[in-house]
């Protein structure tokens, strides 16, 4: 399960979708989840749909390492959808559960999972680098009411690089514990979340030691927070950035005509 975790996972690639700029990605992905929010009938749905399968295709990543990434998160989509299908008043077929509410159950599972695949082809298709730098630029305002953006921005950054490098200790901790006899699959929750405690002592010690190291190399190399620093590589926008965004803008433009008509 936890190999299952792509969260801030990069993937290198020169696809029409890599070569964007990040800000470009960051408004599409905002664009996008208004977007799904909007999304309403069946027809709505199925717009939402091909733009995800479409920025797939143009990343040129597998569809199965995208919905690689929704394995965690299928207890909550299940959640979600059970309360919709049994609390949902309508016309009862069976028992509690209404065809109303079977609608809404899959138009619930629907948009979670649109949602959660089209956020996550930002870090799949951008360096947390690159990503960094965007919203650094774009929140550059900010700056003027004394908002610390950089070290925000370079926090999210550092937390989105430590993600793969914690799931992979976390893991090799487990496979340890089990080398040890310990057992995570069986028993009750509580006896399940007690046998992690031997996981998350020492994961938890990992971390700060790591944090600690991070910390003391930034100091060695005289890191006093974002004045003054310059950026290796800039950013720009092509035309391909103003083609997309456009195209964002009319995507969400006729999904909210949508709505309004009940299509």
């Amino acid at each position: 399960m936890l190999r299952d975790v792509t969260l801030g996972q990069y993937f290198p690639g020169n696809s029409v979708i890599h070569r964007l700029d990040a800000r470009t990605k960051i408004l599409l992905v905002i664009i996008f989840i208004v977007s799904v929010f909007q999304a309403n009938g069946w027809i709505s749905y199925a717009l939402c749909i091909a733009a995800v399968a479409g920025s797939i295709w143009a990343s040129k990543i597998k569809p199965k390492t995208v919905f690689k990434g929704l394995k965690p998160m299928i207890f909550i989509i299940a959640l979600t959808a059970a309360l919709n299908i049994f609390y949902t008043d309508g016309e009862p077929i069976f028992w509690v559960i209404t065809v109303e509410g079977i609608v809404k159950a899959v138009q619930m599972t629907l948009r979670i999972t649109l949602l959660i695949t089209g956020t996550v082809m930002l870090t799949y298709t951008t360096s947390p680098m690159a990503l960094t730098d965007g919203l650094e630029i774009m929140l550059d305002p900010l700056k003027k009411i004394k908002v610390p953006v950089h070290e925000m921005t370079i926090m999210m950054s550092m937390a989105l690089r430590f993600v793969p490098t914690l799931i992979e200790e976390t893991d090799k901790i487990m496979s340890a514990q089990k080398a040890r006899g310990a057992d995570f699959e069986t028993g009750t929750l509580i006896e399940r979340a007690k046998a992690l405690l031997p996981v998350l002592v020492p994961l938890f010690v990992s971390s700060f030691r790591r944090a600690d190291e991070l910390a003391v190399a930034m100091e060695s190399r005289c890191y006093h927070g974002g004045e003054g620093r310059t950026r290796m590589k800039q950013l720009h926008m092509a035309r391909n950035d103003y083609v997309a965004l456009i195209v964002g803008t009319v995507f969400l433009a006729a999904l909210i005509v949508m709505k309004r008509f009940a299509i």
